[in-house]
């Protein structure tokens, strides 16, 4: 391969097209094929995300209500009935610890537990959550279990 036979891979330089704004003699001169006055006729114009030509966004349109807390503290669930597919599964004894929660993938390192009493729990496991509905601990302590609270 020499200097003398290198050529632009195929296709690649269909659409050169005429450069724009390079005088009158070129055919796209004068406005430089923006039209005549306005935003978009000028330099250093680019649109605004949402805009819609003036016509109000549809952002600000549609009315807003509620109230979001900033502190709210989000808790990842697992109920009783989960807890119980483990044990059939053998993946858990008699001890679930948080540690165990996140190797199973159940809920992130830096993330909150609370266990819901949804199913059954026939297995006496030791559990160990930030947070247990009334339920859920009723029903670990029934089968023989104890929940811990971290």
């Amino acid at each position: 391969m020499s200097l003398h036979n290198l050529k632009p891979a195929e296709q690649s330089n269909l659409n050169a097209g005429k450069r724009v704004g390079r005088g009158q003699g070129t055919g796209k001169g004068g406005t430089s094929s923006r039209g005549h006055k306005g935003a978009k006729s000028r330099s250093g114009y680019s649109k605004k995300i949402g805009f819609e030509g003036g016509q109000m966004p549809l952002q600000r349109r549609v009315p807003k209500f509620g109230f979001t807390n900033i502190n709210r503290v989000f808790h990842n669930v697992v109920n009783l009935d989960t807890l119980q597919d483990l044990v059939n599964q053998k993946k858990v004894k008699k001890e679930v610890t948080f540690d165990k929660f996140v190797e199973l993938r159940l809920v992130g390192k830096n993330e909150f537990l609370k266990i819901l009493g949804r199913g059954k729990l026939e297995a006496p496991l030791k559990v160990s959550a930030h947070k247990f509905s009334e339920t859920a601990k009723v029903a670990i302590e029934a089968a023989g279990g104890e929940a811990i609270k971290i």
